[in-house]
């Protein structure tokens, strides 16, 4: 059935699918018997077998006490695919000097087998010339994903308005990402930030062509602003998502007040037999990057020096990554 509805769209219009509006792939789809279907193309987007082993690469910011050497043969030797490498200011690489240090990142990585296909930056503003420079420079040396900065809703205008605003500033960015060659995600983070709700953050993507544009879904902060609701806000925005952040949390009281407590995988709330039985079941097969928010001497905060042994650090990471690739492959398919 889905072959036949691929051949109507074929066969009944002129326009590629990126330029269907929603209405055309819904009322295709009706005819073909799959009106369930997402109504947004999804680009680039690979199949999931149960079986599938799931691709790791670590936040590059619990690594910031180490050189680029160092931090490549760490990386290594834990047995991550590779790194999603902060190209932003305080990161591994400052943008200012992308052309200089990010080539030497990148070369130290392949020098160990590691994949470099990921990068964070602080990128919210397709007019700013450096933020050109890096994303040229990332492109030319092979990444392929990029996480951009957050917005912010200023106090004194009315939502609705401000996000038309920052509506423009993503459709800018996809055009530039097009232009280059690299993929932009938005990340869902909690908090007061543009986006934190998936439903603003589906109203912030809509429209846009996500092969260049789309989003880093965080499950961690799904959780904490959707709650029982998460699982409605991935079926919603699944289409955009470009690569995916693994995290932990649970509410505990701190200081006094209930908070989001960071803690390694699989000893939070997160649900992660369901979450990742979702993702197969929508064919979501991105990147992962790993995080560790919890309390690890300083490398949670990305410090460039740290108060516990290397060697803690190192465990840490080994233990989340290999639960997180258990988890996956223990998930069956969501019906």
């Amino acid at each position: 059935m889905i072959l036949k509805m691929k051949n109507t769209l074929t066969s009944s219009t002129s326009r590629s699918r990126n330029q269907l509006t929603r209405r055309d792939f819904v009322a295709i789809a009706a005819a073909a018997g799959v009106g369930a279907l997402c109504p947004f193309p999804v680009s680039g987007r690979s199949l999931v077998s149960d079986t599938a082993e799931l691709e790791v690469h670590l936040f590059s910011k619990h690594l910031q006490f180490l050189n680029y050497d160092e931090m490549a043969e760490v990386t290594a030797e834990i047995g991550l695919d590779g790194l999603d490498l902060t190209v932003r200011p305080g990161g591994h690489v400052l943008p200012e000097r992308v052309e200089d240090d990010l080539p030497k990142a990148v070369d130290a990585l392949h020098r160990y087998g590691l994949k470099t296909v990921m990068m964070t930056t602080s990128i919210g503003d397709a007019s700013d010339p450096l933020n050109r420079r890096v994303l040229e420079t990332a492109a030319k040396l092979g990444i392929t994903y990029y996480r951009t900065g957050w917005y912010t809703h200023p106090e004194d205008r009315p939502i609705p308005e401000s996000l038309e605003e920052f509506k423009v500033r993503i459709a800018e960015l996809e055009q530039l990402n097009r232009e280059i060659g690299i993929k932009g995600g938005y990340q869902n983070h909690a908090g007061n930030f543009v986006g934190a709700s998936i439903w603003e953050l589906w109203e912030l993507l809509r429209g846009r062509d996500f092969e260049w544009m789309g989003c880093q879904y965080d499950i961690r902060h799904a959780y904490v602003e959707g709650g029982l609701s998460w699982p409605q806000g991935l079926r919603l925005i699944y289409p955009a998502i470009q690569t995916i952040i693994a995290k932990d949390v649970r509410w505990a009281v701190i200081d006094g007040k209930w908070q989001p407590e960071n803690v390694p995988i699989g000893e939070g709330m997160i649900n992660w037999m369901q979450y990742f039985g979702l993702l197969k079941k929508y064919q979501v097969s991105v990147p992962l990057s790993l995080h560790l928010e919890y309390p690890l001497g300083g490398a949670e905060h990305g410090a460039s020096t740290i108060n516990i042994p290397r060697a803690e650090v190192i465990a840490a990471i080994k233990q989340d990554m290999e639960t997180v690739k258990r988890l996956w492959r223990e998930s069956p398919r969501a019906s």
